[in-house]
């Protein structure tokens, strides 16, 4: 037997899990439908795919919420895992889904996956036949994420970096990178079986004023960390920034990047895909404006070339959407990709060179770690600056680099702390600011460019 599935025996004999059967699920994986798998939607596709976000406590819930989205037309499935779950306390979920099922009232905010078991689960999955998409933001998934791939979930979101620097405080950096590794290593093994597992890393990070520069350098990375374990399809991602030609650049710069540096390290024949999530920060209370701001996301998706879009709904700012408000967010998302035809080609291309700078003089420091492992690497660079996530919370992160809008809304860097950015593009980026105000003038300017959509 080998070390890994030594390892996965130890994680599934867990009290709240149900007997696992290995061979079982293999078989299920090997025989499954084309149709659950998205990387194989990815390769036949002649759309942009839309996925919402959704997840209900219990069954029946979830189930109805399916529905809806199916008669919506949605093309890929969400299941939000609660954030109970997310942290591992298999107890409480288990509690508060026995409670929401006896009282009709929502104790959890997602579906409880672990406590529901891959067996109940795959019951819905494969009656619905559309890939699903796991949500969570767990730092340690691995049980989670066997759960997910033997209820026939093939997409797993995520990563050590992106589901922690923007979520936890003092979950270690180290084990994260340890726990995610096991993932890879899991999706990889099962991608042997039938089409690839596909593997997406969360681009939107914390959503507050995080630099393009710094949003791919991670998505970059967690590719790398993917790929060097077997991973054959991954997703990089990031999410609406506030300045359309800035999202474009983006766009570009990331999918250049990405096929570039999985050549750099042999893995020119894995699969990448560019998606794409509407506006995560603080949103409008009017519901007007945010389905404005919804429809303007799903425009820039269609001038980035995105292949996968990830919806919003217009009751973001008010608490967890309705299964009707859901549907209707795919249903206008549908609409509008369905009208947008033979779009403009827009690049700047100055921004365009300026990125690639500032992403590859990042890699650069990155790779020149003297550690063994990229893992590693990268475990110090994050501790030492080298890569500095605005706004997270966790110890780890230095929080030196400071962040504001320019004229135009474009993120631009101030003060860049440890990252090394090129000279170059550091005046770059101060000219496009003014820095004359005093420092409570820039204060009041950073709030203000947190709100900036409400």
């Amino acid at each position: 037997m080998s070390l890994l599935q030594e390892e996965r025996d130890i994680i599934v004999s867990n009290e709240f899990v149900d007997a696992f059967d290995f061979a079982e699920v293999a078989e299920f994986v090997t025989n499954a439908s084309k149709e659950l798998f998205i990387s194989h939607h990815f390769k036949n596709k002649d759309k942009m795919l839309v996925q919402p976000r959704g997840g209900f406590p219990t069954y029946q819930q979830q189930f109805a919420l399916y529905e809806y989205f199916v008669k919506a037309n949605v093309d890929v499935l969400p299941l939000t895992i609660d954030s109970n779950t997310r942290l591992n306390d298999y107890a409480t979920a288990q509690k508060m889904l026995r409670l929401s099922e006896e009282n009709d009232k929502d104790m959890l905010n997602g579906y409880p996956l672990i406590i529901h078991g891959y067996r109940t689960t795959r019951n819905m999955i494969t009656n619905f036949d559309k890939p699903v998409s796991l949500r969570h933001g767990t730092p340690d998934a691995r049980l989670l994420v066997e759960t997910a791939i033997a209820s026939g979930i093939f997409e797993i979101e995520g990563g050590p970096i992106t589901y922690l620097l923007p979520y936890s405080k003092n979950f270690p950096l180290d084990k994260a990178f340890l726990y995610w590794k096991y993932v890879e290593r899991v999706c990889a093994n099962y991608s042997e079986l039938n089409e690839p597992i596909n593997r997406e890393s969360f681009g939107p990070l914390t959503a507050t004023l995080v630099p393009p520069c710094i949003t791919i350098v991670i998505q970059l990375l967690e590719m790398l960390l993917s790929l060097e374990e077997g991973v054959k399809s991954f997703s990089v991602s990031f999410a609406q920034q506030g300045s359309m030609m800035q999202d474009i650049v983006t766009g570009a710069v990331i999918k250049k990047l990405a096929k570039h540096y999985a050549e750099e390290i042999g893995c020119g024949d894995a699969t990448i895909n560019l998606v794409y999530h509407q506006w995560m920060g603080a949103f409008p209370t009017n519901m007007d404006y945010a389905d404005q701001l919804i429809n303007l996301a799903t425009v820039i998706a269609s001038m980035v070339g995105a292949d996968k879009i990830i919806t919003k709904t217009r009751q973001e700012a008010t608490g967890i959407p309705t299964k009707e408000a859901n549907a209707k967010t795919v249903a206008d998302t549908q609409y509008t990709l369905r009208i947008l035809n033979g779009l403009p080609t827009v690049v700047d291309e100055e921004e365009e060179e300026i990125l690639t700078q500032e992403v590859m003089a990042i890699m650069e420091a990155v790779f020149n770690d003297p550690a063994d492992t990229l893992w590693r690497k990268v475990f110090n660079c994050i501790k030492s600056g080298v890569i500095d996530v605005p706004f997270s919370p966790h110890i780890i992160n230095q929080n030196e680099m400071i962040t504001i809008r320019d004229a135009q809304k474009n993120i631009r860097i101030i003060e860049r702390g440890n990252v090394p950015i090129p000279d170059k593009c550091y005046e770059y980026e101060r000219a496009q600011c003014d820095l004359t105000k005093d420092t409570t003038s820039i204060v009041n300017d950073i709030i203000h460019d947190i709100g900036i959509m409400q």
